[in-house]
C-alpha cells in the first residue's frame, strides 16, 4: 500500500499523523510511505528523522496525494487539501463531519471513503482514537482557562487553589469521559473546586474518587444553571459520537455567570456544547459574551504537537496497518468509523 502523510495546513496545526518510528514499522511491512517536506518539523521531527526510516520525501502537497492510496493525517481536510483529493482516496483523519455540512459535501462530491478517528468504536464503545487527543485537550483547557483567570487577561482574578483566608476557585465540568477526567483532575490538583456532570453513575464515582474537593452530580438542568451561575470557570466536554454535540449551556446560564470568568468548550469540533460557542483559531482565540471570556479552539491539542503526535501515532498506528490491507473493513471498529463511501453518507449519526 502507497501511504501518504501530508503536512497539515490548519491555523498553527504542528501535529504529525504519524512519528518516524510508526512509519519504519509500516516500511518493515512492506508498504511505501510517503510524507509532504517539513510535516514533522512543528512536532520536532525533521525530514531527515523520516528519510532515516525509508520514508521518501515528496516537495509538495500535489505530489504528496498524487502517490498515496492511503492519506493518514491528523486533522479535516480544508480547501488546500480537498482540490487534491480523488475518488480512489482512503481517507482516514479526524473528520468531525457533523458540525461540517459544507465540508461533508465536499467530501460527498468527492466519492472518496473517509475513515473518521473518532468514530472507529471498538465494541463495549470505547473510542479509542479519540481518546488520547480528549486527553490533552481536557487538560489544555484548564491550562489555558486558568491563565484567562488572571486579571490581565480580563480575568476574575482567581488562583484555582486558594489560600489561606481565601476561596478556592469555582470549576464546572461538564461530562466525565475522557475530556472532562482529565480537566476534573487536573482542576482538583490545582486545588480548585471541582463540580462534574454526568449521567453516567461509574463516571461519577471515578469522579468523586478523585479527591474531597471534587463533587459529582447528575446534569438535571436546574442543577447545572444554578451552580454554573456560581462558578469561575466551565469546561464543556459532552459527545454523542458522530453526532453534533447538544446545547447543554444556554445563553441565558452563560449570561448569569460572573463577569470575568472563562469558558472552555473542548465540544466544539462537534458544534460545541454552548449555545453561544463558535468556532476559533490559536491565531484568535478568544472572544467575549456578556462578560465571560469564550476558548473554543478547533484543535486544542496542536499547542503541543511533540506530545500530542506521539500519543496520537501510538493509537492509531495498528488501525493504519489494517486499513493498508485490502480486507480492513472486516475489522469491525474500522468498519464502524467510515463517515462517506462512494457519494454517500454511511455513518447514521450523520445520517
Amino acid at each position: 500500500m502507497r501511504i501518504g502523510i501530508p503536512r497539515e495546513t490548519k491555523t498553527l496545526e504542528g501535529r504529525v499523523a504519524l512519528v518516524p518510528a510508526a512509519c519504519g514499522d509500516l516500511v518493515r511491512a512492506g508498504h511505501d510511505v510517503f510524507i509532504e517536506a517539513g510535516a514533522g518539523d512543528k512536532s520536532g521531527f525533521p525530514d531527515a528523522a523520516f528519510e532515516a526510516v525509508g520514508v521518501s520525501i515528496l516537495p509538495d502537497a500535489a505530489a504528496l496525494y498524487g502517490k498515496a492510496e492511503l492519506v493518514v493525517k491528523v486533522k479535516e481536510p480544508i480547501e488546500g487539501d480537498l482540490k487534491h483529493l480523488r475518488k480512489d482516496h482512503l481517507l482516514f483523519c479526524y473528520l468531525h463531519l457533523a458540525a461540517e455540512p459544507a465540508l461533508t459535501e465536499r467530501l460527498l462530491d468527492i466519492g472518496l471513503t473517509g475513515v473518521a478517528f473518532e468514530t472507529v468504536e471498538e465494541a463495549d464503545g470505547s473510542l479509542p482514537l479519540l481518546a488520547p487527543m480528549s486527553n490533552i485537550a481536557g487538560r489544555i483547557g484548564v491550562q489555558v482557562a486558568t491563565h484567562l483567570l488572571h486579571q490581565p487577561q480580563g480575568g476574575r482574578g482567581i488562583l484555582l487553589g486558594g489560600l489561606p483566608s481565601t476561596d478556592r476557585g469555582h470549576v464546572v465540568v461538564l461530562g466525565a469521559g475522557a475530556a472532562g477526567g482529565n480537566a476534573a483532575r487536573l482542576a482538583a490538583a490545582a486545588g480548585a473546586r471541582v463540580t462534574v456532570f454526568d449521567k453516567r453513575q461509574d463516571r461519577l464515582a471515578e469522579m468523586m474518587a478523585i479527591g474531597a474537593n471534587v463533587t459529582a452530580l447528575y446534569p438535571y438542568v436546574e442543577t447545572v444553571a444554578d451552580t454554573v451561575s456560581r462558578a469561575d470557570m466551565v469546561i464543556g466536554a459532552v459527545l454523542v459520537t458522530g453526532a453534533r454535540a447538544p446545547h447543554v449551556l444556554t445563553r441565558q446560564m452563560i449570561s448569569d455567570m460572573p463577569d470575568g470568568s472563562v469558558v472552555v468548550d473542548i465540544s466544539v469540533d462537534q458544534g460545541g456544547c454552548f449555545e453561544t460557542t463558535r468556532p476559533t483559531t490559536y491565531a484568535d482565540p478568544t472572544y467575549q459574551v456578556d462578560g465571560v471570556t469564550h476558548f473554543a479552539v478547533t484543535n486544542m491539542p496542536g499547542a503541543v504537537p511533540k506530545t500530542s503526535s506521539h500519543a496520537l501515532s501510538a493509537a492509531i498506528l495498528p488501525y493504519v496497518q489494517q486499513m493498508a490491507r485490502s480486507d480492513w473493513e472486516a475489522n469491525p471498529s474500522l468498519a464502524r468509523g467510515v463517515n462517506v463511501r462512494d457519494g454517500d453518507i454511511v455513518h447514521p449519526a450523520l445520517k
